[in-house]
């Protein structure tokens, strides 16, 4: 109980002492609270605090779960394999999953509440146009991948359909994929497991150096170049309000901050119940169309849209999901070198499709900003695109974000498996 209890108190109260240093430090405050928080998380996960499964309950768990549900834990219980450990272990794991499957459906709407559609749609263009560059980005690198190193991989055709999958929708198109292509426990795990590790790598990348490297190469957000001439849009004012915390923790907001919390609940009870009424498969969803699309429209309400103080609050909610999950990832698992071969093509597909992408990007001037938050779409979902965001300090590219990740999450299950099938 104790574990579970001190759990809960990090998780929530930890973003405070990451706020407070970032505002105390300016070399944290360049690094931001929520790669703070991913770090934080990552070196919870890893450095031997935490209860482990035993290799009973791993199996039991199985490649798809972090917990065993209620009743199939009070049957294991009663099983000549039980270890009383366990059963901590169990109850963790399921906090961590509350912890961050709520904190994401409650934080998603306050991001959206004071966003501006007008702006979006400006820049609609470079979002769609990225969305198409990093799918061709992603099938290149795949289909490289694959004749590099699918001749010492087991399953490599049903491989190369997960790798699609997961970097069009993330860790559900991963097991939607693995589940349809009938994939051994054993590929699937070890694929999953590269893919947190290399892309825990990648995404610390995107948060911290890659906007200074990409700029490099590519137009800065808000730039646009025609001939010699530059227009500079006026972005920065509310780009430099997205680490800005102070008014959560100023008496005058708290009717603001209540409010926020009241509409973001009530859409996330309208997604949470339609989920009830579709299949399980379609779940995961539904329940991010519905509430982004109710927190797009509650941002079209005048007073709802005024409520800024819905933005820091729900980054406040990022910071507590950012180390939620982090901390579910082990880094030991990477070391093996007998499956060498498959760590090298999730690094290449990881990486190779990114270095791809921004080629293209330079190409077709998408700007940094823009390439950054659709790689982060589809290689790691809609959820992750806030923090991102957060990371970059540019609030104006979160729609674009969730939208490229949306049309990714719901159709890199169905282009996974028809590639795999293909290659098979």
């Amino acid at each position: 109980m104790w574990i579970t209890v001190t759990l809960i108190i990090f998780y929530l109260f930890t973003p405070v002492l990451l706020i407070y240093l970032c505002k105390i430090s300016n070399t944290l405050n360049r690094i931001g609270a929520v790669v703070l928080a991913y770090a934080a998380g990552l070196i919870l996960g890893n450095i031997g605090i935490m209860p482990e499964a035993s290799e009973e309950l791993a199996r039991l768990i199985g490649a798809t779960r972090n917990f065993l549900p209620e009743d199939e834990m009070n049957e294991y219980i009663l099983s000549s394999h039980f270890v009383e450990s366990d059963i901590i272990y169990n109850q963790v794991a399921q906090l961590q999953e509350i912890v961050m499957n709520y904190t994401i459906l409650i934080a998603l709407p306050l991001l959206l509440f004071s966003l501006d559609l007008g702006k979006w749609l400006k820049n609609a263009r470079s979002a769609i146009l990225s969305l198409v560059l990093a799918m061709i980005s992603l099938l290149i690198s795949v289909f490289i991948g694959y004749y590099l190193f699918a001749h010492n991989i087991t399953e490599s055709a049903k491989v190369t359909g997960m790798l699609i999958g997961v970097y069009t929708g993330g860790t559900p198109n991963l097991a939607a994929i693995g589940t349809a292509l009938d994939v051994s426990p054993n590929t699937f795990i070890l694929t999953h497991t590269y893919d947190l590790i290399i892309g825990s790598v990648a995404l610390l990348f995107l948060m911290t150096f890659a906007q200074r490297l990409f700029n490099t190469f590519l137009p800065k957000f808000g730039v646009i170049r025609k001939a010699e001439n530059v227009l500079r849009m006026e972005d920065t004012e509310e780009s430099n309000d997205m680490d800005n915390f102070d008014g959560l923790f100023q008496r005058k907001n708290l009717p603001g901050i209540g409010k926020s919390l009241l509409v973001s609940v009530i859409i996330f009870a309208i997604g949470g119940g339609l989920s009830f009424i579709v299949p399980k498969s379609a779940q995961v969803i539904v329940v991010i169309l519905t509430i982004t699309t109710l927190g797009l429209a509650a941002s079209l309400i005048k007073p709802v849209n005024r409520l800024k103080i819905s933005f820091p609050l729900g980054m406040y909610f990022i910071i507590v999901f950012c180390l939620a999950i982090s901390s579910l990832a082990n880094l030991r698992n990477m070391f093996q070198l007998e499956f060498l071969e498959l760590f090298l093509y999730v690094l290449w597909v990881v990486f190779g499709s990114m270095i791809i992408h921004v080629g293209l990007a330079r190409i077709f001037k998408v700007d940094t900003d823009t390439t950054i938050i659709a790689i982060t779409a589809l290689t790691y979902s809609p959820p992750f695109v806030p923090a991102v965001a957060g990371a970059l300090k540019n609030k104006n590219v979160i729609i674009s974000g969730l939208t490229i990740g949306i049309l990714g999450f719901a159709f890199g299950t169905y282009l996974g498996i028809f590639i795999a099938t293909v290659l098979k």
